[in-house]
C-alpha cells in the first residue's frame, strides 16, 4: 500500500448553532492512488467531511493532513486545494462561464498560469473527459452528463493529487451516471489520482478499492466492498442498501443455485452462472 495522501485524526466538525457534530471524532487514512466510496444516509456527515477534505470548513477539533498539508490559515486551504479537486453534486454550481474551454481554464487563469501552459492543460482535460468536440460550445446547451464531464475537466486542468466527488453521479441518468464514474474510475488507475467518490448507488461503491459507511458523523463500517456488504443485515439497519447482483444471488441461491455468496457485478454473476451449465 503506498503512503496516506489523506490522514484524519479524530477529527470533529460542527456547525454553529448545531446540537451536535456533523462529523465526530473520525479516524482515517487514505493510501496516494488509493479509490475510496463513502457511503451514509442523508445527514450521515459524508458531504461535510468532503467539505472538510477540500478544506471548505476547518475542524472544530482533531488533525486533518491533506497531501502533507494541514490547514488552518488562509494560505494552508489555498495549498490543499491546489492538492485536492472537488465536484460537486450540481454542475451549474460549479460552472462559472459561459464558454466550456473559459470554464476550464477559470482555475488556472486565477493562478496566474502562463498562457500557453493553460492552453495545453485545456486541450488535455478536455480530451481527457470526452470534451474536445465542445470547447467552444456554451455549456447551458449541453445535458446534465455534458455539464458534469465539464466540471470533471476544470478540476482536472488543476494537476490535483486527490478528486472528490461529492454525489457527483446523482443528478444523472444512468448513462451519464456511468459515463462520469467511468472517468473517475480511469483517472485512478491510469493516472493514479488518488478518489474520494461519495455516492448513495451501492453498485457504485461496488467497484471501490475501499467502502467507508458514515452514521451519526461516524465511521460505522470499513473495509473492501465485498466485506462491508458482506454484511447485509447491518448495512441495511443503517439505511443502506447492498448491490442489485448481492440481491440476486441470495435469491437465487433460495432456489436452490449452487451459487457463492459476495457476488457484486453483473460479470460475476454471468460467469457464475455459466459455470452452472
Amino acid at each position: 500500500m503506498n503512503k496516506p495522501i489523506i490522514e484524519a485524526r479524530n477529527v470533529s466538525f460542527q456547525y454553529e448553532g448545531a446540537q451536535s457534530p456533523a462529523v465526530n471524532d473520525v479516524s482515517l487514512s487514505v493510501a496516494q492512488g488509493e479509490f475510496v466510496a463513502v457511503l451514509g444516509r442523508n445527514g450521515s456527515g459524508k458531504s461535510t467531511f468532503a467539505k472538510l477534505l477540500n478544506a471548505l470548513q476547518l475542524p472544530t477539533s482533531g488533525e486533518l493532513i491533506v497531501n502533507g498539508i494541514k490547514a488552518v490559515t488562509e494560505d494552508d486551504c489555498y495549498e490543499v486545494r491546489k492538492s485536492c479537486g472537488m465536484v460537486f453534486q450540481n454542475p451549474d454550481n460549479q460552472i462559472v462561464t459561459t464558454i466550456v474551454e473559459e470554464d476550464c481554464a477559470f482555475g488556472l487563469e486565477n493562478l496566474g498560469t502562463p498562457p500557453e501552459e493553460i492552453r495545453r492543460r485545456v486541450d488535455e482535460a478536455l480530451e481527457s473527459v470526452g470534451m474536445s468536440d465542445y470547447a467552444l460550445a456554451s455549456p447551458s446547451m449541453l445535458s446534465g452528463g455534458q455539464k458534469q464531464r465539464i466540471a470533471v475537466a476544470g478540476v482536472l486542468a488543476m494537476r490535483p493529487k486527490i478528486i472528490v466527488f461529492d454525489e457527483s453521479t446523482a443528478m444523472l441518468d444512468p448513462i451519464g451516471r456511468r459515463d462520469v464514474f467511468g472517468i473517475a474510475r480511469r483517472l485512478n488507475l491510469e493516472e493514479r489520482i488518488t478518489v474520494v467518490w461519495i455516492t448513495h448507488f451501492m453498485e457504485e461503491a461496488a467497484l471501490a478499492d475501499r467502502v467507508v459507511v458514515m452514521d451519526g458523523g461516524k465511521i460505522a463500517l470499513e473495509g473492501t466492498p465485498r466485506e462491508v456488504f458482506s454484511r447485509t443485515e447491518q448495512v441495511l439497519e443503517l439505511g443502506l442498501d447492498v448491490p442489485e447482483m448481492m440481491k440476486l444471488s441470495r435469491q437465487l441461491r433460495d432456489k436452490g443455485l449452487s451459487l457463492p455468496e459476495g457476488l457484486m457485478t453483473v460479470e460475476e454473476m454471468a460467469v457464475e452462472l455459466c459455470r452452472l451449465k
